[in-house]
Parts: C-alpha cells; sequence; structure tokens
C-alpha cells in the first residue's frame, strides 16, 4: 500500500493537581477551546472536549505520527502555561503528573462526545475518583490507588 492510513480514536481524561477545583465555569469554553487548537497544530482533530472544575475529557482522532505520551504532555504543558498567563488566580495552576488514555471504536465515538458533555450533570452523583476507577476497571487496567492520584 503506498499510503498509511489510519483512524485510531482515544478518550483521554486528566485532572488538575490534587484534584483542586479551580477550573472556574468561566474558564472552562476558552479552555477547551484552546485545547482544540494545541490538537489542531499536532494534527490530532479534536471531536469533542469537556470536564468540570477539576478535571478534564477529550476524544480526539490520534494522527499516525503523534503518540499519546506526546499528545497529552503537550496539551497539559500548553494549556498549563496558557492558564498561568490568562488569570491571575491561577498562576500557581497545573495539572496532575499522569492521565488516562482510552481506546474508542468509532461506532462509539457519538456516545463518549455526549458523555463528556454531559460532565457537569454526571459529577452531581459521582466523584472524578469514582468515574476513574470505573474506567480502569471497564478497561482492565491494573492500577495501585497509591499510585493513582497526586
Amino acid at each position: 500500500m503506498p499510503q498509511s492510513l489510519a483512524n485510531v480514536l482515544i478518550h483521554v481524561i486528566f485532572s488538575t493537581k490534587n484534584r483542586a477545583p479551580i477550573i472556574e465555569a468561566t474558564v472552562q469554553n476558552p479552555l477547551y477551546a484552546y485545547m482544540a487548537s494545541i490538537c489542531r497544530t499536532v494534527v490530532c482533530h479534536a471531536h469533542k472536549i469537556g470536564g468540570t472544575n477539576d478535571h478534564v475529557h477529550l476524544v480526539c482522532s490520534l494522527s499516525r505520527t503523534t503518540t499519546i505520551a506526546d499528545l497529552v504532555g503537550t496539551i497539559k504543558a500548553d494549556s498549563s502555561k496558557w492558564m498561568k498567563t490568562q488569570w491571575e488566580s491561577l498562576t500557581g495552576f497545573s495539572w496532575q503528573n499522569g492521565y488516562g488514555a482510552f481506546s474508542i471504536g468509532q461506532s462509539q465515538l457519538d456516545h463518549v462526545k455526549h458523555y463528556i458533555a454531559g460532565q457537569s450533570e454526571h459529577h452531581r452523583m459521582r466523584s472524578f475518583q469514582e468515574e476513574f476507577r470505573e474506567f480502569l476497571r471497564r478497561y482492565e487496567i491494573q492500577f495501585d490507588e497509591r499510585y493513582v492520584w497526586d
């Protein structure tokens, strides 16, 4: 085959440092738009970005030349720097060290986009920690509770 083609969809989740609830509602949409622009610069289309005051979900197409670690590292580093320059109250802003990245199929994309869009409603009943543990269980990822949170 003379051309390399790919359609790799991933659902990425990460939290603020120590799950601090500091991403106020007025900050969320500008942050998500900025994250989408970061994805575009590394040729990874962001299908949906959303979250709450302490974490972010994004579902995107991974380019065939970008690794998950590079994508998430770039998004976290660039958006953290940006947040610190945009709002005086966030000069000490940082993301947690780790992240979760979960593969999804094309047939699941609309469901995941809907799930991300409903984060504020979803988290009225369930904490970020409960949600993240459920993703780890669903994807059969072994984890040690001592090292999941920072």
